[in-house]
């Protein structure tokens, strides 16, 4: 099979490969957070300017650390996506270091071939993915405009084509009562308590939710001395479910939780729009079967799994506008070691990482090099021309 496709796209990627492992490990080892990630940006865009056959657009969708870079000029136009930012006080737990360098890795094996095969590729810096969801504001400011799919690949704890990726919203809350001091608590209204009364009232919510459901909170704040009584408390929850409308119907009952902790203490509840709003993902189940056969041919193996669950990503947001897929990788570690662990951060550093770095963006370029030669495939991407933002109508 010497001088085929695939063996030049490999060569490609083999030659690069060195300098993606560094790049890999040198982001997660000074990991950015959120709308925040400009070296991580500036340090994959120097290894692009450093191998030339990039147009390169930085800032773009107004967002900082956002870019494209993109080659070749033929008709079927494919994204690649680059996540950029990490988790607070973890670090990359959930690898977007082998995201990002995982999709630089497969535009650089591209890029060469993009003509010959009639491809336009299009690397994507997306931010903010743990927190702010960029790829939903990129799509807006029309980044993804004349895209006819978008791909990327992501690390986790099993080998899975189709996971299954729940729809989300996530708000944050506040209650504002009545500082006072400890010892005169009849003259306070204490919010601290009405997070607390929040919290268990969910705590019992979770026994009438479905299995597939999730409900999380996190306080951010409830006080800060114990002889004084809080007068405001903030607090945020992320529920997670299958598709958006049943997030709303499950998000009625978490809201009368968090009403329940108001009444209770005669505070006032002040809940902010969604700061994330994400659909459940869509696959296409075609191109998830050509990654899934090139991950294979690299000794990669796909368990027909139970439990097919991750938890929700923005990547959602693009896979109902155009063909996408979010196919994931595992990492050998143990249960307690997965995602969003510092563990996970550690490991994505380490060979697993490297191996998933290799397998992710050789297995990326090749299905991409598969759907551009495959006449079908083809025409089935591009019958209804590139998506626009204007042409979707907003609408997700």
């Amino acid at each position: 099979m010497a001088g085929t496709v695939k063996d030049r796209i490999a060569a490609e990627f083999a030659r690069h490969e060195p300098a993606l492992v560094e790049l890999s490990h040198h982001i997660g080892e000074h990991p950015e957070l959120a709308f925040e990630e400009h070296k991580t940006a500036a340090a994959i865009v120097d290894v692009l300017r450093g191998h030339g056959g990039f147009a390169i657009e930085e800032g773009v969708g107004g967002l900082a650390t956002a870019f494209t870079a993109t080659a070749g000029n033929g008709p079927l136009v494919v994204g690649l996506c680059a996540e950029l930012d990490a988790l607070p006080g973890i670090g990359h737990g959930c690898g977007h270091n082998v995201i990002a360098t995982s999709a630089l890795g497969a535009a650089l094996a591209l890029a060469p071939l993009a003509d010959e095969l009639g491809l336009t590729v299009r690397l994507l810096g997306t931010p903010a993915e743990e927190r702010g969801a960029g790829k939903a504001i990129l799509l807006r400011e029309g980044v993804f405009d004349g895209l006819h799919a978008a791909l990327m690949v992501h690390p986790t704890l099993k080998d899975m084509a189709t996971p299954h990726i729940r729809a989300l919203g996530h708000w944050s809350l506040e209650y504002h009562g009545r500082t006072g001091h400890a010892s005169r608590p009849f003259d306070a209204l204490n919010a601290a308590d009405a997070v607390t009364v929040a919290q268990v009232a969910i705590g019992l919510l979770r026994q009438q939710i479905k299995d597939s459901d999730r409900i999380h909170t996190v306080v951010k704040e409830a006080g800060t001395a114990v002889n004084v009584i809080p007068g405001h408390a903030v607090a945020e929850v992320v529920v997670r479910s299958g598709t958006l409308a049943e997030v709303e119907t499950l998000w009625e009952r978490v809201r009368a939780c968090f009403e329940a902790g108001a009444l209770a203490t005669g505070t006032r509840l002040e809940i902010s729009e969604p700061l994330m709003w994400l659909n459940g993902f869509r696959h296409d189940t075609e191109l998830a079967g050509l990654f899934q056969a090139n991950a294979e041919d690299l000794g990669r193996t796909f368990p027909d799994y139970a439990d097919r669950s991750l938890g929700s990503t923005d990547m959602a947001e693009v896979s109902v506008h155009m063909p996408a897929i979010h196919p994931v990788l595992s990492f050998d570690r143990p249960p307690e070691e997965g995602n969003h662990t510092a563990a996970f951060a550690r490991a994505a550093c380490g060979p697993e990482g490297d191996r998933a770095l290799h397998d992710g963006g050789l297995a990326l370029a090749w299905t991409v090099a598969d759907a551009a030669q495959d006449d079908r495939v083809r025409d089935r991407l591009t019958e209804n021309g590139p998506f626009t933002w204007a042409d979707s109508g907003g609408k997700r």
